[in-house]
């Protein structure tokens, strides 16, 4: 079996430990010749095809030693490229529209891009599918402390905290894959006036975003955490303010959205902004007694997933409890993952579609939850479990984690084993793990790029 994965990466940022430059083995690629738009097109996929490529993708695969990314082509499994990164302690994302590696130093303030070689363009009469070798790109993005980065269709959204003590405010810049690749310099920037530990989702020509009030107004009982939310909206060059919600969530962190709604995780619960037509309105879904004593401080959406799973955990980690929260009913209710004993998740995201939910523990089980609608409400419950590293979980140490990235192409999971020096790939369809490739360095993280596989919507 060929390894394939899918799962929201979402969720997987990787953590560069370590520091070092690393030796660039370059591997040229021929460039996918342009046929000549001289002729009358047939639209039909015979055309089509002409212009697309079909490929497993590319995996970015992040040093434990090092601050190096070393890139892999799926197709052979062979390794393209290694780069190195300017920080070590980057975390290591998917861009939007999944061709760039996008590499975060919030220490430094610095954000930079590397492109994986694979992406698509809308060409009108056709879709045209390109493949070159990767590459470090000469775009970066700057600011005082890029912490959140989150995408959405199409768009990816920095947040830049600030800092108090250099006076410097939070900010947001949001960009796509095009703009990146073109380098662009006029970036949609989005300034506030005082810093914050905020959040930003993009949402088309909007911007839904945190913000702070004057401390003396907060509700949050930490007031660098924001307790309010805007809608900004894109017009003549500049984000302009059309809608606020003051003081409707203290202590605010952590953001996700789906198709119909918004939702940003509070102290006293979750607070949901329902979208009609570019029009939001706000409820707020009371935290539940099972919680305790702790809050929801995580979020996670998917396009075609009805309901929310927010991920309720101390601070610094622990056994955390994860909520299926209702956009629809307003409702909350706890998730039974049914882990193994003393087990504690250590990544999450989302199936390709939206199919599944899922949950990787250090106990090296994959848990997948799957959505099921009942009396006109949607939730999520357990579904399977699969085994794919309990082996190599009792010789973790405490520096080390594994960690999951997902494909874009199929349904299949990548799972990082550092203790086997290993890349898994579980394919979610069969439940099936295999190891896909074995590495003569430690790996921390990994992602994956290339040409997402479109799917249709599903009914959740």
């Amino acid at each position: 079996m060929k390894t394939r994965l899918t799962l929201s990466a979402i969720a997987s940022a990787l953590l560069l430990a370590g520091c070092g430059d690393a030796e660039t083995n370059i591997v040229e690629l021929d460039p996918i010749e342009v046929p000549e738009d001289d002729h009358d097109h047939d639209h039909d996929n015979d055309h089509d095809s002409e212009y697309e490529i079909e490929s497993e993708g590319r995996l970015v695969v992040a040093d434990a030693a090092s601050n190096s990314l070393t890139v892999f082509d799926l197709d052979d499994n062979s390794v393209l490229d290694t780069f190195s990164t300017t920080f070590d302690g980057s975390s290591v994302s998917a861009s939007a529209d999944y061709r760039f590696a996008v590499i975060n130093s919030r220490a430094n303030g610095l954000t930079e891009f590397l492109d994986g070689g694979l992406w698509r363009e809308d060409h009108v009469e056709h879709l045209h599918d390109y493949e070159e070798a990767p590459s470090l790109s000469g775009f970066t993005l700057e600011g005082s402390q890029p912490t959140h980065v989150v995408t959405h269709d199409g768009q990816l959204a920095v947040f830049y905290d600030g800092d108090a003590d250099t006076s410097m405010p939070a900010a947001v810049k949001v960009v796509t894959d095009t703009q990146i690749a073109s380098e662009i310099t006029e970036i949609p920037t989005l300034e506030f006036t005082v810093n914050m530990h905020g959040v930003a989702e993009p949402r088309g020509d909007m911007l839904i975003s945190t913000v702070r009030r004057d401390d003396a107004e907060s509700r949050s009982a930490n007031p660098i955490l924001p307790d309010s939310v805007a809608v900004y909206h894109w017009h003549d060059g500049e984000y302009e303010e059309e809608q606020r919600f003051d003081g409707e969530c203290a202590d605010l962190h952590g953001a996700a959205q789906n198709e119909i709604a918004v939702a940003f995780g509070c102290s006293d619960g979750v607070l949901v902004l329902n979208e009609d037509d570019e029009v939001f309105t706000s409820a707020l879904i009371d935290n539940i007694d099972e919680l305790g004593d702790l809050r929801i401080g995580t979020m996670y959406g998917h396009e075609h997933a009805e309901a929310f799973i927010g991920i309720a955990s101390q601070h610094g980690g622990g056994s955390a409890v994860l909520a299926n929260v209702s956009p629809v009913t307003s409702t909350m209710s706890v998730i039974d993952w049914q882990p193994e004993t003393d087990a504690h998740a250590v990544s999450y995201g989302f199936s390709m579609g939206g199919e599944f939910f899922v949950i990787l523990d250090d106990k090296g089980f994959v848990t997948l939850l799957e959505a099921h609608e009942e009396d006109g409400e949607t939730h999520w419950e357990f579904g399977h479990k699969i085994d794919v590293a309990s082996a190599s979980a009792a010789n973790l140490t405490e520096e080390q984690s594994f960690s999951m990235a997902a494909s874009q192409h199929e349904e299949v999971l990548f799972v990082v084993d550092p203790v086997a020096q290993a890349i898994l790939a579980v394919d979610l369809e069969t439940e099936t793990t295999e190891t896909l490739l074995e590495l003569d360095f430690e790996p921390v993280g990994a992602v994956w790029l290339g040409i997402a596989e479109e799917h249709d919507d599903h009914d959740h």
